[in-house]
């Protein structure tokens, strides 16, 4: 999080491919990453403690040499965003996550418990490190210039502080909750969100890649970056507002289903949280935008602003309230951050705001209708259906039906434009292949 974000991704939005500034970043970056590692290898008892597990110090001074073995590989990732070449990144993160869980399912049969799962980690780590600079064709040399680390730490340092912000931001309701409501209701917590965060992962984690380096590219011409942030905006929040709200409208079957009886009373805290993480979908391309178009200060304060008042909020309703009333409490932060980030983009691309506001909460606002009426339908079919499978299967083919309604309807511009783009990239094949 703190050695991989700056320096490497300054690296991106460079105009040219400076090898003595490689060349330092890859070493300034290593010297960083072995320094946090030998911090956690010598305070790993200290840090075992802040988690409430002393024992798992020894586990600790392990993964601490996992930490240079994946940041060393950042500097190579840089070049091929920088080239827009996704696809070999993909296929070695692919193959490297595949090889190493099959060797870790072996080792598991064979008895090897938890050092599977560590075996698992570095023999991926290992592998896409290698075919990061295989594919890369880059080879460090030891020329180190301070210098030249000059000009990108104004950028790095700001993404690097929003980053620290935005792990507060994630983490600190869990400790909040865990200290002041307990472990039955951090554990309740723990459970729904990272069940609610699926959607998350799958959709953004390939995506965010690409849309930073990409508008990195379009530097020079803000039109053009301006279409593409909305483009990228609308279409994003077309494919994840469905899965949020749709989750907050099958929250109660599917706590049942997924976690069985023992937690399904605490489906309120699932849907809860699978609405502020739906509430803030339009804001999914807003941080790539921010760090390709090079505004890592107004990132960083955005990040620490709401760091700030999502820990705040969180801790005063888990302090003289319940679990519901802090997940409530998101809600309401997520949706004030909505605006505020909303307002900073728009702002820093030149984009009236409420006009942009309304473009990229439109799909939004489509879930969120398919998504009541949905909740309604299931609350009239309780009686008659109650078989929590089958009211999920129900919920999710009457909200996908509502929803492509609903979307024909209201967005055809952008669909129209997405047919468009299908049909030229086709034609495009066509000639090549002709």
């Amino acid at each position: 999080m703190i050695a991989g974000a700056g320096l490497t991704s300054a690296l991106i939005v460079e105009k040219e491919e400076d090898m003595e500034t490689i060349h330092t970043v890859f070493w300034a970056n290593l010297a960083i990453s072995c320094t946090m590692a030998a911090v956690l290898y010598i305070f790993a008892e200290f840090f075992g403690g802040l988690l409430g597990a002393v024992e798992s110090a020894y586990l600790l001074r392990i993964m601490a040499f996992l930490i240079p073995l994946q940041l060393a590989g950042d500097v190579a990732y840089s070049l091929l965003a920088r080239r827009m070449n996704f696809s070999q990144d993909a296929v070695w993160s692919m193959a490297s996550e595949s090889i190493a869980a099959v060797v870790a399912v072996a080792l598991a049969l064979l008895g090897f418990g938890v050092w599977a799962l560590i075996i698992q980690l570095f023999a991926a780590a290992l592998i896409r490190l290698v075919g990061l600079y295989a594919v890369s064709r880059y080879c460090p040399r030891f020329v180190m210039k301070p210098r030249r680390l000059v000009p990108l730490l104004g950028f790095s340092s700001g993404l690097m502080g929003s980053e620290i912000a935005n792990f507060v931001t994630f983490q600190s309701p869990m400790v909040v909750i865990a200290r002041h409501l307990g472990l039955a209701d951090a554990g309740a917590y723990s459970a729904s969100n990272r069940f609610a965060s699926i959607p998350n992962q799958v959709v953004l984690s390939a995506v965010m890649g690409v849309l930073f380096p990409a508008f990195s590219r379009m530097m020079d011409d803000p039109q053009r970056r301006r279409d593409a942030l909305m483009f990228s905006t609308q279409v994003l929040t077309v494919l994840l507002a469905p899965m949020m709200f749709g989750l907050w409208a099958v929250a109660e079957p599917a706590m049942l289903v997924i976690f069985g009886q023992n937690w399904a009373y605490a489906w309120p805290v699932l849907g809860l949280l699978a609405l502020s993480k739906a509430i803030l979908t339009p804001c999914s391309t807003f941080i790539p935008y921010l760090k390709g178009a090079g505004y890592g200060r107004v990132l960083f304060w955005s990040a620490t602003i709401r760091a700030i008042v999502t820990t705040v909020a969180v801790w005063l309703a888990a302090l003289y309230g319940t679990l519901i009333d802090a997940m409530v409490w998101l809600c309401i932060v997520n949706a004030v951050t909505l605006v505020a980030y909303s307002w900073a983009v728009f702002k820093a691309s030149d984009t009236p705001f409420f006009r942009g506001l309304y473009v990229s909460s439109r799909p939004m606002i489509a879930a969120l209708v398919m998504a009541v009426a949905v909740r309604y339908l299931l609350h009239v079919l309780a009686e008659r259906v109650p078989n929590a499978t089958l009211q999920v299967l129900i919920g999710a083919a009457v909200g996908g039906l509502i929803y492509a309604v609903l979307i024909l309807l209201t967005e055809r511009a952008l669909l129209g434009k997405i047919l468009g783009m299908v049909k030229s990239r086709r034609m495009r094949d066509t000639a090549t292949q002709g």
